[in-house]
Formats: C-alpha cells, sequence, structure tokens
C-alpha cells in the first residue's frame, strides 16, 4: 500500500510556538519540541509537519540526532554538519548520554527512588504499542526519583539508561503508575486527569564536538 492509499491520519500539531530554539551554535542546534509535533516526517503527506521539517526550512543542513515520541516534550539535538552529526550520534549510540525527563503519573508511588529493569519489544497484536516481554524483548532500564507527590498522582524525574521505543511510558505502566494523558497506555481517569502526555524531556548532557561536556535544559510546561 503506497502513502497516498492509506487512510489519512488523525494529525493536528501545534502552530504556536512553531519552533523554539534554545541554543545555537556551529556544529548543532537545541530545541524544545512542543507536544503533539512529530520529530520527523511520516510516510503519509498529511504527516509532513514536524520539528525536522520545521527546522530544515531554515538551516538546510541540519540532521535529527535522536528522536522524541510525538506526544513528548523537550529537549531535541539537531546536528549542522556531518562531522559533529557523527561525534555526537555515537554518544547515543554508546549510551554515554545523560538524560532526564519529568512525568506526572498515576497513583502514590511509595518508594522515593528505583530501577526498571524490564525487556521491552513491540506488541504484535496491539501495534504501535510496546510491552514487557522476557522471551524476545530488548534489555531496558529505567532509573525513577520522586519529586513530589499529589493526592493521587506523583511527579517522577525519569532517566533512560537505554533508548527503546515508549521506554519511559511501558517501563511506568509496568510497576502500576502509567503517565497521566498516555494515549496508548493510559485509560479511565488516568488518561482524562491531562490533556496531553505528561511526558518531558527536561535535560540531557553530551560531550561537545570540541570537547568538555555540555548540558541544555527546556523548562517543563507542566
Amino acid at each position: 500500500m503506497s502513502a497516498l492509499s492509506m487512510p489519512t491520519p488523525t494529525y493536528h500539531p501545534p502552530l504556536e510556538p512553531y519552533l523554539t530554539i534554545l541554543h545555537q551554535e556551529r556544529d548543532f542546534l537545541v530545541l524544545d519540541k512542543p507536544s503533539g509535533l512529530l520529530s520527523v516526517p511520516g510516510r503519509h503527506p498529511a504527516l509532513s509537519d514536524s520539528l525536522a521539517t520545521r527546522v530544515q526550512k531554515q538551516f538546510p543542513e541540519a540532521l535529527m540526532i535522536h528522536r522524541l515520541d510525538k506526544d513528548t516534550s523537550g529537549v531535541v539535538l539537531m546536528s549542522l554538519n556531518r562531522k559533529a552529526h557523527a561525534l555526537i550520534a555515537n554518544q547515543f549510540a554508546e549510551r554515554s548520554t545523560q538524560k532526564f525527563y519529568v512525568a506526572e503519573v498515576w497513583g502514590n508511588v511509595k518508594e522515593d527512588s528505583g530501577l526498571v529493569d524490564l525487556p521491552l519489544c513491540i506488541d504484535p497484536d496491539n501495534k504501535p504499542c510496546h510491552h514487557v516481554d522476557h522471551a524476545n524483548g530488548k534489555p531496558a532500564q529505567s532509573r525513577w526519583q520522586v519529586l513530589s507527590r499529589g493526592a493521587d498522582t506523583t511527579r517522577l524525574q525519569l532517566s533512560p539508561l537505554t533508548g527503546r521505543t515508549h521506554q519511559l511510558r511501558v517501563h511506568m505502566k509496568a510497576i502500576g503508575h502509567v503517565i497521566l494523558g498516555d494515549a496508548f497506555y493510559a485509560t479511565g481517569e488516568a488518561l482524562t486527569r491531562a490533556d496531553r502526555l505528561m511526558l518531558h524531556a527536561e535535560e540531557i548532557t553530551f560531550q561537545h564536538p570540541d570537547g568538555g561536556m555540555v548540558t541544555f535544559r527546556a523548562p517543563c510546561p507542566f
């Protein structure tokens, strides 16, 4: 089936802010992606609007180094030359970057911190969702720490040690604390409590192409 013959998907990316550049220099851009915007365009023409295409209108040479889910907001890096792209992308491949997310999850998390170590893979009966699969899943680890507690929700800092698709979302569901507003994994009040996925990539640390570690942050919008 060609992209044109596929059913037209429902997609309403935010137009404001159109593009938020947190930092710009010779080698790379640091961007703040809003929730609801694809990182890269989809196959269907209706999915052409994305962070990458918006950036490339202004910086044609820009290349996406890593991605966030459409409904996740926060820090994204794009390179401005191939040398920088290779140097930074390799750090993601080797898991030497450090990333921190903020999430609002359903329920009262009793412990103050922990590590989720559960293998993940796509759920063949419920694509594009993923699930825990001890037989076929790839290793996945996520650290979490409580930031604050509400009456029936908890605010967490999350740090993925691996980079599996939907990793934080599935890991939080697996420990009984699904992320609020998660259209794929939340149900009932956990889904309706928020009008967006309450997951934000707040901070990233990596080695600058010129050497030395750098950290960039995108303020959490919730």
